[in-house]
């Protein structure tokens, strides 16, 4: 947490004027006009727990329930349903992740991905007694880990609340550690951990890492098969735009592939339609899959990526530097009695900002009610989630005002 502010208050500081010039200069913002908008909401800034509709993707979802279900009904599966979760993963890949082809998968929640993966990764180190995870991982992680420590026996190593940095892993790796879940971007403070170097931590150590990707995917510039990744997880719903609920993708290097995932569902069988006797896991990624894809729930995210293809992740991350930043100026200017509670560094921050204010909780229905939409986490948070390619400077402007307005600071 940081409580350090920058230069002193413009005088006439206009938070609208601001916007502005920055709106005017945006080389992406011509995008925002391909997104679902409804009038009554004046500023959305909750896109790190749902992102935005596309149009296109109204149309795809219209489209796929006249014609491909209503037309095609159960030949659709031999036309190319069975193969999209693994044709939207190495998209997902190519695009987003820096995964080569044949490692990304679409299919279930991040929790049970989140299981499946950790499951495998506890029996591909036999004798290694320890699972590490740090104290502000989310929930979920925690929840999941805690589960699978007492079903196989294990310590569960924390690493202690605050930033997980390579110092603060180092103190608490023991060579016991058989894998070690982070967070690429924390879910409530947004701290953008060093995932290269903790990754090479924790192959020092001889462990195997997970990275929960939620809050990082289509927004950050990530680079797995190049930092040596094992395993990651991620949710679809937030940057990637794919709707509530919208299925998770697993991420698994070509050469941890043997590892056995413990739901055997009939799709990831070797032989999924000869519904024989006995379980032969598919060799590839499609051994890390269950049951029958939800294809339904995974259509709209490939207009998305589509999208981030197009524009360009170094450009998506670019613009979501410059909205933080202008985030972070408007609170230093407008909330003064607020605390930053994200790195001031750029360079150590995702795509949203997080400020606490004991005052905050009882604003929240009154901004709901204006159309100002970021969302709270408790203890005292209010987290302003900037989707770059939805996301304008106007809208955090009205955004960081309202919340000043009705705090009264």
């Amino acid at each position: 947490m940081t409580t350090d502010r920058a230069a002193a208050p413009l005088d006439d500081f206009d938070p609208l004027d601001s916007a502005a010039p920055r709106d005017d200069a945006d080389p992406i913002a011509h995008h925002r006009d391909l997104f679902v908008r409804d009038a009554s909401v004046t500023a959305y800034l909750d896109g790190n727990s749902l992102g935005r509709p596309l149009m296109a993707s109204v149309d795809r979802v219209t489209s796929f329930l006249t014609e491909e279900w209503g037309g095609r009904l159960i030949r659709g599966w031999g036309e190319g349903w069975l193969e999209l979760p693994q044709r939207i993963g190495d998209d997902l890949g190519r695009v987003a992740l820096g995964a080569a082809a044949g490692q990304t998968v679409i299919g279930d929640s991040t929790t049970v991905l989140l299981y499946k993966l950790v499951r495998a990764a506890v029996d591909a180190r036999p004798g290694r007694t320890e699972i590490v995870i740090d104290r502000d991982n989310f929930p979920t992680d925690r929840y999941v880990l805690e589960g699978i420590a007492a079903e196989r026996g294990l310590t569960l190593r924390w690493i202690a609340a605050g930033e997980p940095t390579p110092e603060a892993l180092a103190a608490v790796l023991p060579p016991a550690t058989a894998v070690l879940v982070l967070s690429a971007v924390s879910y409530r403070s947004g701290f953008l951990a060093d995932v290269p170097a903790l990754t090479a931590l924790a192959h020092e150590a001889g462990a195997l890492i997970l990275w929960d990707l939620c809050h990082s995917v289509g927004v950050v510039s990530t680079e797995l098969d190049e930092w040596g990744v094992d395993l990651a997880v991620g949710c679809t719903y937030k940057y990637l735009n794919g709707g509530p609920g919208s299925p998770a993708f697993a991420y698994v290097a070509d050469r941890n592939q043997r590892m056995r995932q413990p739901i055997q569902g009939w799709l990831g069988s070797a032989t999924p339609f000869e519904m024989g006797q006995g379980y032969e896991p598919a060799e590839g990624i499609r051994g890390f899959t269950s049951g029958t894809p939800p294809i339904v729930g995974m259509l709209a995210m490939r207009d998305m990526i589509a999208l981030i293809e197009e524009v360009g992740i170094d450009a998506v991350r670019a613009k979501s530097v410059a909205l933080t930043e202008y985030a972070v100026q408007l609170v230093d200017e407008l909330l003064p009695s607020a605390v930053l509670a994200s790195p001031r560094d750029p360079r150590r921050r995702g795509s949203h900002v997080t400020i606490d204010h004991d005052g905050f909780e009882a604003i929240m229905p009154e901004l709901w009610r204006r159309g100002v939409i970021p969302d709270f986490r408790r203890p005292n948070g209010i987290r302003l989630g900037l989707s770059p390619l939805s996301t304008s400077f106007a809208e955090v402007a009205t955004g960081v005002s309202a919340i000043a307005e009705l705090l009264d600071d």
